[in-house]
């Protein structure tokens, strides 16, 4: 799995709008001065998140976009899958979005079982990890940005 600057700028954007999780809506133009998130681009990214149920937006003058469900109830797995397809870095090991694998014997292929190992890891910290874990992560950096963040929250 690698994830892409539309992948990175959703997960930004998430922040943003889980900051700001409440009845009100945040506004387009915000979040992308706030995140320095091209705006055409975000709102791709944002109407995607909205197919998804991530997001729901509001039109208008006073519109814009908040998160669809509490953060803690949305994992980064969930929009991760929904942008980039797959977590495994191999698509014969991918539970969601399996390919046939090449290999003459896939169940005892030495390269499969490692990236196994790898998906598992992966999604294993994608589906614990929350919109809710990204908005604790980025109070607690710019409370103290120099003091080193472990993978535990």
């Amino acid at each position: 799995m690698k994830l892409s600057v539309r992948g990175k700028y959703a997960l930004r954007a998430l922040t943003v709008l889980g900051e700001h999780y409440g009845p009100g809506v945040v506004r387009i133009q915000a979040i992308s001065d706030d995140q320095n998130i091209p705006k055409r681009f975000l709102e791709q990214i944002l109407f995607d998140l909205k197919s998804a149920g991530v997001v729901e937006s509001r039109r208008g003058v006073a519109g814009g976009y908040r998160l669809a469900m509490a953060p803690d109830k949305i994992p980064l797995a969930k929009v991760i899958r929904h942008l980039e397809g797959a977590l495994a870095p191999i698509g014969c090991i991918s539970q969601q979005f399996y390919e046939k694998c090449s290999c003459p014997d896939e169940l005892k292929c030495p390269l499969r079982s490692i990236m196994k190992e790898v998906r598992d890891a992966i999604a294993s910290i994608l589906e614990s990890m929350t919109v809710a874990d990204l908005v604790a992560r980025a109070i607690r950096l710019r409370q103290s940005p120099d003091t080193p963040i472990d993978f535990v929250i």
